[in-house]
């Protein structure tokens, strides 16, 4: 359905007055819907100038409409809450979806632009403005729990760590063989409990936007084959085919955390090995994609990802079905925190994947000199 265009400039509610332009009660009708909702409600014409503000976005903009209505974009940028929402939307009113922003300490907006289109032209924006300040003060509350738990348990956890290695390895004295597997068994247990605990705090500091801290000029071929060494016995173990497909080229440097893009690029490789079965294939390819790219492909013969499920591949504790039966353990974050590094840097990440024939995992790093040039500050 299309928004009709009105011939009178002057009407504020051109854009809305769908099939009653000479109808001055459903205008009115419209006009008391739209002040009635709890989305603020911004309504600009072809020329990119304000037609329309309803009553909650006066609230959240702290304006009169009368001080703005037939301003253009750019002119709204001297109201002190209109100026993030102009930054966002730009002199042209480009489309958003859900772009946060914080007005102030006690408001926190989406910004969503839809187009308004007549005969496949633009002749208009509309602009809603969300208010998820609860939300989010509730993922904040979340965060802290879940940070500051997981802080109160690695202590506990790395002093039985400690208590169970000595008891282990025979430090106060020889075990019998029983004594020895059920030590194993709870020191391997606590192992996963620790495993736990930084995957946990590593989300929280991800959400909280503080997690990159260690930005150096760094080789990612180097990266990657310190850790493909770490992984070698294994994959021996587990009677997997290894290749490494070397660069045709030198490849430049990049600006990257290399403690967290260790992470990343472990969690994908850990996952590979994980989900293949004995007499399967591991390939790890690097190569530069062009002059602004170093893309990086793991690929597996292993179980693969269901095709139902392949959209919740990067969410918060999801596993696959297939892999569930096969691998009961697991905290389902490894690919959520691979995601959000991978992305912190700049680049991207994206698979292919068929069930019971393997997945491809790409990513991409940008060629930069500089961090500050593609890093984008989270904006709450």
């Amino acid at each position: 359905m299309f928004f009709r265009k009105k011939q009178n400039e002057s009407d504020p509610y051109k854009a809305l007055a769908i099939g009653a332009e000479n109808d001055n009660a459903g205008r009115i009708k419209i006009s008391a819907i739209i002040d009635y909702l709890k989305d603020g409600i911004l309504v600009f014409d072809e020329k990119n100038q304000l037609s329309l503000i309803n009553a909650q976005a006066e609230k959240f903009l702290e304006v009169k409409k009368e001080e703005v209505l037939g301003q253009s974009i750019l002119k709204l940028n001297p109201f002190l809450n209109f100026r993030p929402v102009v930054s966002i939307l730009g002199g042209d009113i480009r489309e958003v979806f859900r772009k946060g922003v914080q007005l102030k300490e006690n408001l926190i907006l989406e910004v969503t632009s839809i187009p308004i289109m007549a005969r496949w032209a633009k002749i208009g924006a509309i602009v809603v403005l969300h208010d998820v300040t609860r939300e989010k003060l509730v993922e904040s509350m979340k965060s802290e729990f879940v940070t500051v738990a997981a802080h109160q348990l690695r202590t506990p956890t790395s002093g039985i760590k400690w208590s169970l290695g000595m008891l282990k390895d025979g430090d106060l004295g020889a075990l019998s063989k029983e004594q020895k597997e059920v030590i194993e068994k709870a020191y391997n247990s606590n192992e996963k409990v620790i495993h736990l605990i930084a995957d946990l705090l590593n989300v929280a500091r991800i959400e909280e936007g503080k997690y990159l801290n260690k930005i150096t000029l760094s080789n990612i071929e180097d990266l990657i084959r310190s850790l493909a060494a770490e992984y070698e016995e294994e994959i021996k173990k587990r009677k997997l085919k290894f290749e490494f497909k070397k660069p045709k080229e030198e490849l430049p440097n990049v600006m990257m955390d290399v403690d967290k893009m260790k992470i990343a690029v472990g969690n994908l490789i850990d996952n590979a090995i994980r989900y293949t079965l004995a007499e399967g294939k591991i390939s790890i390819s690097i190569a530069k994609k062009d002059e602004e790219q170093i893309e990086v492909q793991i690929k597996d013969t292993g179980l693969g990802i269901p095709q139902n499920q392949q959209n919740k591949m990067f969410t918060k504790f999801f596993r696959g079905d297939n892999i569930m039966k096969v691998e009961t353990e697991g905290t389902g974050l490894g690919l959520f925190i691979t995601k959000s590094i991978i992305e912190a840097h700049g680049g991207k990440i994206w698979f292919d994947s068929e069930e019971n024939k393997g997945t491809s995992f790409y990513f991409t790093v940008p060629i930069k000199e500089k961090f500050a040039e593609f890093i984008t500050p989270e904006l709450y």
